[in-house]
């Protein structure tokens, strides 16, 4: 696994050029090699689709890579590893929903955690002396608690010094959660009144909530600390008729709690595919270093050029637990050149459009939703 090491130890999340290209190449080689002699439903499936490691001879034929659609993993158990290898087992949904079963060895966790690690150091957000408070949209973990986004963001606790955490889903104590709105904007005026920075992470759809309701309240904006950041992921997804622009939502950021732009990012990514796609200073998805993106035609699966709507398909060879190393999301997306976006990033972005079909799986976030929307008729 030397090439698939390396790459994911390129510590510039962004890196972009020949010698780049040429070692993710040798990555998913080995990679696509490791799954097959482990794994006996990717070696039939590649048998079937008559692939070999050996196609690939640079990024853009990594589309050919037989994908595994996501939620594949919603029925199905598939280790490429020993399951006493197994460190980590999440779950992509909350306490609704089907889930998707992902196990993660020692490596397959490590490996996007370092990602997570550069990317934080890249734009400058690892404060290791100031102690920050924390705003948690995302769900008050449990003992033995298996979900993906909670495991997520308690890790990004990490970058700076915790002096008081606030959970706004609380756990109830019979397995279920609620939403505390009154108490994220109680918490929100205290740590406004303590002047200490604030690090506001998980889902946007609540965040939203709260300014509203701070609106609605006629509550004078907060200033909090111009070092605080707003790290959001996970999107809106099943609440999507009463979602707003994202860049509406950062407005409010700005304009009631006073934390400037630059410090309001959103994230991407999935415990089917845990690669850390972050928003750059003007809010678009660049692709790192340790991945490739294609969008796929919804009715011939076929790639499709920049601009043109289709499946996000992902492609990177960090993970060696699972045979994920190529897998077709549910997600609408668009690529793009680099040179669309005028940051200084060199590589393309991709725009999330949202989720395609009329299912009723439910993710994270769908889970989230229905407990906002049973707040909003109960306010």
């Amino acid at each position: 696994m030397t090439n698939i090491q390396k790459l994911c130890e390129l510590s510039d999340p962004y890196q972009a050029n020949e010698e780049s290209d040429a070692l993710f190449v040798k990555a998913m080689r080995e990679n696509i090699e490791w799954h097959v002699e482990n794994n006996a439903f990717f070696g039939r499936l590649l048998e079937s689709r008559k692939f070999n490691a050996q196609q690939i001879d640079s990024v853009a034929d990594c589309a050919k890579v037989p994908f595994v659609v996501a939620n594949f993993f919603k029925a199905h158990e598939e280790l490429s590893v020993p399951r006493d290898k197994i460190t980590v087992h999440l779950t992509s949904s909350g306490t609704m929903g089907q889930k998707s079963q992902i196990f993660f060895d020692d490596w397959s966790l490590s490996a996007p955690q370092q990602m997570i690690d550069f990317i934080f150091e890249s734009n400058d957000w690892i404060s290791k002396e100031t102690p920050t408070n924390y705003l948690l949209y995302s769900y008050e973990t449990e003992s033995g608690s298996k979900l993906g986004t909670a495991y997520t963001d308690n890790f990004l606790c990490k970058y700076a010094p915790i002096h008081k955490v606030f959970y706004a889903l609380r756990h109830t104590g019979t397995g279920a959660h609620e939403f505390d709105l009154f108490g994220c904007i109680e918490k929100l005026v205290e740590f406004a009144q303590e002047g200490r920075p604030v690090r506001i992470f998980g889902f946007p759809a609540f965040l939203h909530f709260t300014l509203q309701r701070m609106r609605e309240l006629n509550m004078e904006p907060l200033k909090l600390s111009a070092d605080s950041l707003v790290f959001l992921g996970g999107g809106w997804k099943g609440n999507a008729e009463k979602a707003i622009d994202k860049l509406d939502l950062y407005r409010g950021v700005r304009e009631q709690l006073g934390i400037p732009d630059k410090r309001i990012r959103d994230g991407f990514g999935s415990v089917e595919h845990c690669i850390p796609y972050v928003e750059c200073e003007h809010h678009q998805f660049h692709v790192p270093v340790w991945s490739t993106v294609f969008i796929r035609d919804v009715k011939t699966l076929e790639p499709v050029a920049y601009g043109e709507k289709g499946f996000l398909h992902l492609v990177s060879p960090y993970i060696t637990s699972v045979p994920a190393c190529s897998v077709l999301m549910g997600d609408l997306a668009s690529l793009h050149a680099e040179s669309e976006c005028p940051c200084d990033i060199h590589t393309p972005f991709f725009i999330v459009h949202g989720r395609a079909g009329l299912s009723k799986n439910k993710s994270c976030a769908v889970a989230a939703a229905e407990l906002l929307g049973k707040e909003r008729k109960q306010a």
